[in-house]
């Protein structure tokens, strides 16, 4: 009630006020989703062992290549080591047959003059050259050694290095799947270990999933323009656009999925996040992307 200058009541009309976008003369259909990263992964490693380091949480940001976790290594390292040490063994084994090919070749190259002056025997000769064949054989037997022993220590190195657990990509820890003292057993459902060790996504890839049906598929095309609105945060709309097409139909439902990727980023987008699409016949004009306030043309006086 309001009251005039005689103090008698009268009465007021109210009407209300409402919050519109001029987009929505651009609407074609509307679809419902969830907001899901493109790019994401479940990090384990190739190794087998206790995880005896974790140096992330749920929410932490990490870069590609940054170390994530680490396994005990003990075991592995020492067969590390041991490799290295059979590789030292060969090498000084090779050296040792060099010199005793330098010394077989020396005494052929004197058995020759002898032999000629006949101070020694054909025999002996080729008793000679059969030490030194024996030599050369035996520096081909030392140079293979020599490789395998490489080759087992890099094979070692690489088991040492897959105890260490890297992020793949830049990202965010969405969840963390296993704690320090659990044990990790890649591609198994053993009882008490874990598979990976946490999850991460790349938060720059984040799009809408929506399935729309069928009937009204062939009003969508790619690339074409749409805008997205989160239910936790009501009073935005993202500009958007339609990335791909699911080739493939849901029976079940008579539906489509379709990929909508933002072109407006938000720290405040999460993955999981109900979302609504609302396609459009076109781009929106860029005086027409702010929302105007509006009520009924009835409720205006001049």
């Amino acid at each position: 009630l309001a009251w005039n200058h005689l103090n008698a009541p009268i009465d007021v009309k109210t009407t209300s006020i409402k919050i519109a976008y001029p987009s929505q003369k651009y609407a074609l259909i509307n679809a419902t989703g969830y907001v899901v990263p493109q790019r994401q992964a479940a990090i384990s490693s190739k190794a087998q062992g206790r995880l005896q380091w974790l140096g992330v949480l749920e929410g932490s940001k990490v870069k590609k290549n940054q170390i994530i976790a680490r396994l005990e290594k003990s075991d592995v390292q020492a067969a590390y080591e041991q490799t290295i040490a059979q590789k030292d063994v060969a090498t000084a084994n090779l050296a040792q047959g060099l010199v005793d090919l330098k010394e077989a070749r020396l005494n052929v190259e004197r058995s020759v003059e002898l032999l000629k002056k006949e101070f020694i025997s054909v025999a002996t000769h080729e008793t000679n050259i059969a030490r030194l064949e024996k030599a050369k054989a035996t520096i081909e037997g030392l140079k293979a050694t020599i490789k395998s022993a490489e080759a087992n220590a890099r094979a070692s190195k690489v088991a040492v290095e897959q105890t260490i657990i890297r992020a793949p990509f830049d990202g965010v820890v969405l969840t963390k799947n296993a704690n320090v003292g659990d044990n990790i057993t890649p591609f198994s459902s053993a009882n008490d270990s874990k598979g990976a060790v946490v999850t991460i996504a790349d938060m720059k890839t984040l799009e809408v999933e929506v399935d729309v049906s069928e009937s009204n598929i062939s009003k969508i095309k790619l690339e074409q323009a749409c805008e997205i609105m989160l239910d936790a945060i009501p009073n935005r709309r993202f500009s958007g656009k339609v990335s791909r097409m699911v080739p493939t139909v849901d029976r079940s439902k008579a539906t489509v999925m379709l990929k909508v990727q933002f072109l407006e980023r938000d720290e405040k987008i999460l993955p999981d996040m109900s979302a609504k699409v609302i396609f459009l016949s076109q781009k929106i004009p860029k005086e027409e992307k702010s929302s105007i306030l509006v009520t009924l043309s009835t409720a205006i006086l001049t």
